[in-house]
């Protein structure tokens, strides 16, 4: 078989240790998600995948199947995908607080925007008020 680990072995480990996988380390793809792996990933069938629905592991759940799955593959596997969930981690991390910064940015020139029309509001009602001056009768001494 061609893929790294056995999809049948791996199945078999998750029914012996189901203590080990609850339902938040892992899940299964449903018919519709598994022909779009196929397809998507030149896998050539269902039957390529073990005939069965694949099943998806969180970071947690591929840290457990490297408890259960004992072949040397399997460990290499296991470290590989460990280092892109902690890639993946690194990348959204950096990626949110980008994207914090620039909802900052973006408040800001929102508050900007609405203070510079209130400063012209304030000059017009000045303007306004120098153009319908009253004049006001002189009190003191005329000459």
């Amino acid at each position: 078989m061609s893929s790294l680990i056995d999809p049948y072995r791996l199945r078999e480990q998750i029914a012996r240790n189901p203590d080990k996988f609850p339902e938040h380390f892992m899940f299964r793809l449903n018919e519709v998600e598994t022909e779009i792996m196929v397809s998507q990933n030149a896998t050539p069938s269902k039957q390529a995948l073990g005939g069965s629905l694949p099943y998806v592991f969180t970071e947690h759940g591929i840290l457990q199947l490297s408890n259960v799955v004992k072949s040397e593959k399997a460990t290499q596997m296991s470290i590989k995908i460990i280092e892109i969930f902690v890639s993946m981690r690194e990348f959204l991390t950096n990626n949110l607080s980008s994207k914090i910064d620039i909802e900052e940015i973006k408040r800001r020139l929102d508050n900007n925007d609405k203070n510079v029309e209130l400063l012209f509001s304030y000059l017009d009602e000045m303007i306004e008020k120098q153009e319908n001056k009253v004049e006001r009768n002189k009190i003191g001494y005329k000459k």
